[in-house]
């Protein structure tokens, strides 16, 4: 299905622009008419993915992250979120609940925290070369009908990788 449509921002890995990414998705997905849990799940869950990438893949240099939003008629939203940073060697055992390679200071929650706001998350990665995390989400359809989409009914909250 191709997406009615499509915003794509690269900015530096610097904590400040955490709440830029997060205010920009949410002021492009709003013409999708959300609701305001819908919308806070999605910056919740981006905060978690900007910020994975300026303490993980970048942890000594700053670089450029790539954020790509995708609206389609049936209320779905895909959000990729992809640097060019150290990469993931074990993408299973980073996705693993409390690991972290950040630190006491770390929770190690980031991934877990994606996942339960998202309908779908994925997460792909090479070392030396970067990590990709692709978020979706269904929300209410345009027009303030707040049905859900056929599809969204049948799926609910269920996660898939």
């Amino acid at each position: 299905m191709k997406a009615i449509n499509e915003m794509k921002l690269v900015f530096p890995s610097r904590s400040a622009n955490e709440a830029y990414a997060r205010a920009a998705v949410a002021a492009f997905v709003s013409q999708l008419d959300p609701t305001v849990d819908e919308l806070a799940d999605l910056r919740t869950a981006i905060s978690e993915a900007v910020t994975n990438c300026i303490v993980h893949a970048y942890p000594d240099r700053i670089g450029d992250i790539t954020l790509t939003v995708r609206l389609y008629e049936t209320g779905r939203v895909t959000v990729k979120i992809r640097d060019k940073g150290c990469g993931i060697e074990d993408v299973g055992l980073a996705m693993e609940p409390l690991y972290t390679t950040g630190g006491e200071e770390r929770s190690g929650l980031g991934f877990s925290v994606m996942e339960s706001f998202t309908d779908r998350l994925k997460v792909t990665s090479k070392p030396g070369k970067g990590t990709s995390v692709t978020m979706e989400k269904l929300v209410a359809r345009r027009g303030g009908d707040t049905e859900k989409a056929p599809e969204a009914k049948s799926k609910g909250r269920a996660k898939k990788r």
